[in-house]
């Protein structure tokens, strides 16, 4: 808070799953204390926990949470938070895998957090405004980019973590920032950053002589 920072975003305690009454008494005893904004974060992928759609409905009630960004990938589950969520339009429902950005937004959501922007946040705001406009042929065409970062930068490498490491290499051919990443991560090896640097090139991002 004391440097700038507009909001946080909660995961669910990992390690050992709590039960969702446990959950909600958690965040009540958080929000309590945050000087910040709070938006709930759904990965149980990367949890073992998820925020249970009647959870986040009373979550939703209480002063200082915003909004949930869902990287579950499951669009049943979004679906249920919008219907269950309908008459709370000032709660941001948000998506986290980018794939499922376009359909999210022509299907009532308010917006995502992609990976993806940023590298090209003009390609992700332009998709938001098309979507809101209902313009379905200009969702379909930047839908298709989306697609295309999703099968050349992020399908680099073999592990989860391949997906930060795509990033942070096309940033740092791209001249934005170094690909530095904490441990147990590491940056990509020459094999793979030659992979990315072929794609950026694709993309038109680099130049064909780097």
């Amino acid at each position: 808070a004391d440097h700038g920072v507009s909001a946080v975003a909660m995961a669910p305690p990992y390690y050992f799953p709590e039960g969702q009454a446990e959950l909600l008494e958690y965040i009540e005893h958080l929000v309590s204390e945050l000087p910040l904004p709070l938006f709930l974060y759904n990965m149980p992928s990367h949890t073992k926990v998820f925020f249970d759609p009647q959870t986040v409905r009373q979550i939703a009630e209480m002063d200082g949470v915003m909004g949930i960004k869902d990287s579950s990938a499951n669009m049943i589950y979004f679906r249920r938070l919008q219907h269950i969520l309908r008459d709370r339009p000032d709660f941001s429902l948000l998506i986290g895998p980018e794939e499922l950005l376009a359909e999210t937004l022509l299907l009532g959501g308010h917006g995502g957090v992609s990976g993806g922007a940023n590298l090209w946040p003009r390609l992700y705001v332009d998709l938001y405004n098309a979507a809101v406009a209902k313009d379905l042929n200009t969702v379909a065409a930047l839908h298709a980019r989306v697609m295309q970062i999703s099968g050349t930068i992020y399908g680099v490498g073999q592990y989860w973590s391949s997906i930060l490491k795509g990033i942070k290499c096309a940033l740092s051919l791209m001249g934005i920032c170094r690909d530095f990443l904490a441990e147990p991560f590491h940056t990509f090896r020459q094999a793979e950053r030659a992979k990315i640097e072929e794609y950026l090139m694709q993309m038109g991002e680099l130049p064909p002589s780097r």
